[in-house]
Order: structure tokens, then C-alpha cells, then sequence
């Protein structure tokens, strides 16, 4: 996979994005630090993040970001052998495409904003 108009995502705590959102950039969650750069995700997998890191996690923002805005971005091997993308840098505000709620539904599963 290329970051060539691709569209990633960033799972993130509602709490820690608006911390962000009030000093105009997110530098990342404690994973995000402990490893040296921020997890997104392709589409296709953001749903498995969701179950596999945040499962049964309310009060959660999904961050969209274009991939091809991102000098520092790097598709590496992670899940499977799957290349995800992983930012070296800071995510500024003005990078953001847009951020939307990501709700719990009835069934205890994440409700995505997406098709």
C-alpha cells in the first residue's frame, strides 16, 4: 500500500484529542510515545484496531488524516505483516481532514462514520 491519496485514521480518547485540539497539534497517545511515532490506520483495518486495542472503549474520536500530507509518514510491517502507517512527527491540527465521535453501539461494537 501507498500513502498516494489514502485516507488514515487515528483512534484517540475524546479527553487526550481535545487536550491536543487546545495546543493546536497531538504529539500522541502513551502507545503512540512509548513507541516513537503515531499508529494510524488504512481504512481496511481501522475497524480491527478498534476491536483489538479499544474494545469496549466509549468516549473515543476517529481522526482522518490524508496520508499525502504527511512528509514523515512511513508504512511499516506491524499486524500480520501488514503494512501500517506510522507518523515520526507530531500530527498539526491543520493536517486533520476531520474528527468525529466514535460511539459504543448496542451490540458493544464501535459505530464507524465511515462507508
Amino acid at each position: 500500500m501507498t500513502a498516494s491519496h489514502c485516507i488514515i485514521y487515528k483512534i484517540c480518547p475524546r479527553p487526550l484529542w481535545e487536550a491536543a485540539q487546545a495546543i493546536g497539534q497531538f504529539e500522541g497517545a502513551p502507545v503512540d510515545l512509548a513507541d516513537g511515532y503515531i499508529h494510524f490506520s488504512a481504512i481496511e483495518q481501522v475497524r480491527e484496531t478498534a476491536a483489538r486495542h479499544f474494545a469496549g472503549q466509549d468516549d473515543l474520536v476517529l481522526v482522518a488524516v490524508d496520508a499525502t500530507t504527511l512528509p514523515r509518514l512511513k508504512w511499516e510491517p506491524s499486524r500480520g505483516g501488514a503494512l501500517f502507517p506510522h507518523l515520526y512527527a507530531p500530527l498539526t491540527m491543520s493536517e486533520v481532514l476531520w474528527a468525529k465521535p466514535l460511539p459504543l453501539g448496542p451490540d458493544g461494537h464501535h459505530q464507524f462514520p465511515l462507508p
